[in-house]
């Protein structure tokens, strides 16, 4: 199974991911924004909150996305694939 080890988020509700495996992923929450539990995430200073916590992806109230939702559903971001192949 893939886990998440760092997490960056961006204004634009999308989050940087790098995982175990060594790939770096983008994945966009905007779609779960007004989702029950999700919603919070819409004030962009507790949607900043986001921290790594069991592989995953986790906020202080506890939302949290599957890694494997994260995985799957993540697009592999390409600057730092042509920076892995360039070292």
């Amino acid at each position: 199974m893939n886990k998440v080890v760092e997490v960056r988020t961006n204004d634009d509700y999308s989050l940087e991911l790098r995982f175990n495996d060594g790939s770096f992923k983008r994945f966009d929450v905007t779609p779960y924004l007004e989702l029950g539990i999700f919603r919070e995430l819409k004030d962009l200073n507790y949607f900043r909150r986001a921290q790594i916590a069991f592989g995953t992806v986790q906020w202080p109230n506890e939302q949290d996305f599957g890694p494997d939702t994260l995985y799957l559903d993540g697009i592999e971001i390409e600057e730092y694939k042509q920076q892995q192949t360039a070292a």
